[in-house]
């Protein structure tokens, strides 16, 4: 459930460079919850970031909205919550077409996986901040 940064390995697929917006699902203004990390770490290298959360808030000057907004040019969704808050999430997810989606640890999801994969989203269980300490975001 923790981000280990030895548990990965350079994989070809992961070593693609994405230039789109990234979305970060779970957010939260707490700065010891990992998905407020990533936001920090997204910034920090550069990702254009935006969140989605159950309350308004804001993370690292990324406002947090809620609700399912209208987005353009999500590259990469970034899962911050677990399989059955995913649930209401499905279709908005689907209907942004992402490039990828990233399952944090705890927030896997083998149902939404296969939906992704069925639409022609790569779909990724790893951590987003191992993912950016090593290079491969």
């Amino acid at each position: 459930m923790f981000c280990k940064l030895e548990q990965y390995k350079m994989n070809s697929n992961m070593s693609d460079i994405f230039a789109g917006k990234t979305l970060v699902l779970g957010a939260s203004p707490k700065p010891h919850r990992y998905a407020n990390k990533a936001i920090r770490k997204l910034r920090e290298y550069g990702h254009e970031v935006v969140a989605v959360a159950k309350r308004k808030d804001t993370a690292w000057g990324v406002e947090i909205v809620t609700g399912m907004p209208d987005m353009k040019d999500i590259d990469t969704v970034t899962m911050y919550l677990g399989q059955e808050n995913q649930k209401e999430y499905y279709s908005y997810i689907i209907a942004l077409h992402p490039n990828r989606i990233i399952f944090n640890p705890g927030a896997e999801n083998p149902e939404l996986a296969a939906m992704a994969t069925e639409a022609g989203i790569e779909v990724i269980d790893a951590c987003t901040l191992v993912l950016l300490a090593t290079g491969q975001y």
